[in-house]
């Protein structure tokens, strides 16, 4: 029997760019993939969770596996991304929603590279009892590493990509085996 799992992505500017090439890769392997565009997403617990944009968000849970991307600013992920997790349920019932989901995870940043936001994407990703993937990427100076049209360059940054959907892949369908 073929499964293609699917995948959701939470991700904002150039850790959009990676994350759609990311989509690309990995809907070559057979995956569906969608986005959540995190503007006009309210500052969670300031409205109910009934908010249109919220429950578009949690939407996220119709998928086998995600992928959060985030820029490092002042050395973490951004408010915006924190705020999109935050709005991920915790609990259903007396189910965590998330948990037995792969994860991958992702960063970009302007300046040097750091692994300060995947850090703390997997510590968010382990809180929510999400299987988060051995592989991970860092991009440094991600505004020199995409074409005009918004496609990657061929480099080592987009060769790691490759590998963590590939990883993120292969751990997903193993464990979807499982359930």
């Amino acid at each position: 029997m073929l499964i293609h799992p699917k995948f959701y992505f939470c991700t904002a500017l150039y850790s959009r760019l990676a994350a759609e090439e990311a989509a690309r890769i990995i809907s070559g392997f057979g995956a569906e993939s969608r986005f959540f565009d995190p503007r006009e997403l309210p500052i969670y617990g300031s409205v109910p969770d009934t908010h249109p944009k919220v429950q578009e968000l949690r939407l996220s849970l119709w998928s086998d596996g995600q992928v959060w991307t985030s820029p490092e600013m002042h050395g973490n992920i951004t408010g915006i991304m924190k705020n999109q997790i935050d709005w991920i349920p915790l609990t259903m019932g007396a189910v965590r929603p998330t948990q037995g989901r792969t994860l991958a995870v992702m960063q970009v940043s302007g300046g040097s590279q750091s692994f300060n936001a995947v850090n703390t994407l997997r510590i968010l990703g382990r809180w929510m009892r999400m299987f988060t993937i051995p592989n991970q990427s860092s991009m440094a100076k991600a505004y020199n590493e995409f074409n005009e049209d918004g496609t990657m360059k061929d480099s080592p940054y987009r060769d790691r990509i490759i590998d963590v959907m590939e990883e993120l892949y292969k751990f997903t369908l193993l464990l979807l085996e499982r359930r």
